[in-house]
């Protein structure tokens, strides 16, 4: 059965576990795509909730930033993922988190605050293969357009669907190879974790 928009609801995609558990937050776009297939999210992703205090819904202690990801009608793995993190070691959180939505042929790409701003690394952690990249005052769109060689100009027309879809297309076909480390060795290598509250990208 071929795809259309109209049959692209959050249920039937590999983000409907994370909607059921209340962690796709702060919404730019929660919706499906331009393209055929497809649903986008771009947000926030809740990594650690805090203990509920009887009724009171409390924050979540930990987030992946400027989310973007997109996942395809009726699989089960979502193909695309990029976040930022305050630190490296918040990887461990990011791949237990999306779990059997990981695959060993998605693309992953996290921007941490504490690595060398020098280096790229590529980490293997729970299947699948996370792109490490340094990130300083910037957002991670513009680090992904930067990184795959995308002109902001020819996206500026584009609405956030558009604009998710192009980042998302040209990420699935990357190809690039880093360094290759263990999520060990990344710790070791992770500078200290900025304060979140001095010049945090927004």
């Amino acid at each position: 059965m071929t795809a259309t928009l109209a049959t692209t609801p959050i249920a039937d995609t590999a983000f409907a576990r994370l909607e059921s558990e209340g962690r796709l937050l702060n919404p730019l776009l929660k919706d499906k795509t331009a393209k055929a297939g497809r649903f986008g999210f771009r947000g926030e992703l809740a990594l650690r909730f805090a203990p509920k205090l009887a009724d009171e819904a409390r924050p979540p202690e930990l987030l992946s930033q400027q989310v973007m990801a997109v996942a395809n009608l009726g699989e089960k793995h979502i193909p695309f993922f990029a976040g930022y993190l305050l630190s490296f070691e918040y990887l461990k959180d990011v791949a237990e988190v999306l779990g059997d939505t990981l695959s060993a042929g998605g693309k992953y790409f996290l921007f941490c605050n504490n690595i060398d701003l020098s280096k790229k690394y590529q980490v293997p952690y729970k299947g699948a293969m996370f792109y490490v990249l340094p990130i300083d005052e910037s957002t991670v769109y513009n680090e992904m357009l930067d990184l795959l060689y995308l002109e902001k100009n020819d996206l500026k027309k584009k609405d956030t669907a558009g604009k998710l879809d192009a980042v998302a297309d040209a990420a699935l076909k990357f190809d690039v190879t880093f360094d290759t480390i263990t999520y060990a060795e990344g710790l070791v290598l992770m500078g200290p974790v900025r304060n979140p509250n001095e010049n945090r990208p927004v």
